[in-house]
């Protein structure tokens, strides 16, 4: 089994002891239980990780680590972002969590026009924080040391600008019985991001779907089945992982 992740605030520390403290500290020690002897990495969430060795643990959340080299993931290509669609209820951490283990580069909230929840005051800020809580949490799950970037919530206007500035940019489309392409077989660039567009359970309007063939955006489907908008973005990265290679 690999070795458990643990975040650290400001740099992360190579080739030397480091105490581990604070939340990250309390889990690792008082619920994950880690000994002297075993082995922990500890990242930035960025990119910047290194691995270490369990040296002590002290109380119930001090951790003794002696930390190895300090080492740089670097940022695998294409890059995918997904603008996701607010869902209802907590499917948008449900949508987060499962796209963080599959390997998204970033999310984008957007406020669809057919979408029923939406982000707005206090409500808006709250529900932010929990989709970057639970990209962090995934990626730590998940083994990654480099985790998706979660964007602050989109106008449809925003979400064409960053079409328009993709190497590949697609809306997902939900009507099989529709003029568009299998995202199975698009022409997939090399390099650059590709942006992937989720729409609502109510689906993509149709002047949001001009905006976006506008910027450039491309209409395609996935399959015969129409998933919900809080899985059909996990579906869409995992297939498109597998032909760019990075799940080679």
């Amino acid at each position: 089994m690999t070795a458990p992740v643990f975040v650290v605030d400001g740099r992360v520390p190579g080739d030397c002891t480091y105490v581990l403290d604070g939340p990250e500290g309390r889990h690792a020690v008082s619920v994950k239980r880690l000994r002297a002897g075993e082995s922990l990495v500890l990242t930035d969430g960025r990119g910047a990780w290194s691995e270490g060795v369990v040296a002590a643990a002290e109380g119930k959340d001090r951790l003794v680590v002696e930390a190895g080299p300090l080492r740089t993931e670097p940022e695998e290509l294409p890059r995918i972002t997904v603008v996701q669609a607010l869902p209802k209820g907590d499917r948008g951490e449900l949508a987060v969590e499962t796209m963080t283990e599959t390997g998204v580069d970033a999310i984008v909230p957007w406020a669809a026009s057919r979408c029923i929840t939406q982000w707005r005051g206090e409500r808006g800020a709250k529900a932010l924080g929990k989709w970057r809580a639970t990209a962090r949490e995934a990626g730590k799950q998940s083994r990654r040391v480099r985790f998706p970037e979660v964007a602050e919530a989109a106008s449809t206007k925003e979400v064409a600008a960053l079409l328009a500035a993709a190497d590949l940019a697609v809306v997902l489309h939900e009507d099989r019985d529709a003029p568009s392409a299998a995202l199975a077989s698009a022409k997939l660039p090399e390099s650059g991001e590709i942006v992937l567009v989720v729409g609502p359970e109510g689906g993509v309007s149709p002047e949001e779907l001009q905006v976006f063939g506008d910027a450039g955006a491309r209409a395609c489907r996935l399959g015969k089945s129409v998933l919900r908008t809080s899985t059909a973005g996990t579906a869409a990265v995992a297939l498109l992982l597998g032909r760019t290679g990075r799940w080679g």
